[in-house]
């Protein structure tokens, strides 16, 4: 770790996954999923990550994350599933990436707030 990564802030290493994710990321995920979770402000706010093709949050920038209002991942043409995080129960089966993520939101816990810089057990 050098000087610089120091004084990174968890807003800092939150900002640059998303730029990571918006600019495609060599195809981990979808770039209109990655602009359509990085519309909503609370998701803005949280960790987010990628695991073969789905997208989830976490309160945390570190591992093992503490997943938080769901994950999205693509389902068939135009079709997306949102399941509970960790992969939970099925929330919903929706036709655009923008409804599935305000479904994502819907479902965080409250008090939800800015990701820190740390793991779960921080929390």
């Amino acid at each position: 770790m050098t000087k610089d990564d120091d004084s990174r802030t968890a807003a800092d290493i939150v900002a640059a996954q998303w730029r990571l994710f918006l600019d495609g990321a060599e195809g981990m995920v979808d770039p209109a999923m990655a602009r359509a979770a990085h519309e909503q402000p609370r998701l803005r706010e949280l960790f987010p990550g990628v695991s073969h093709g789905v997208m989830f949050f976490s309160r945390c920038t570190g591992f093992p994350a503490a997943h938080v209002g769901g994950q999205v991942s693509p389902e068939g043409a135009r079709r997306f599933r949102v399941r509970g995080p960790l992969g939970g129960a099925t929330l919903g089966v929706v036709d655009t990436p923008e409804e599935a993520f305000e479904l994502v939101v819907a479902n965080l816990p409250e008090g939800c707030g800015p990701a820190i810089e740390g793991t779960a057990a921080d929390l």
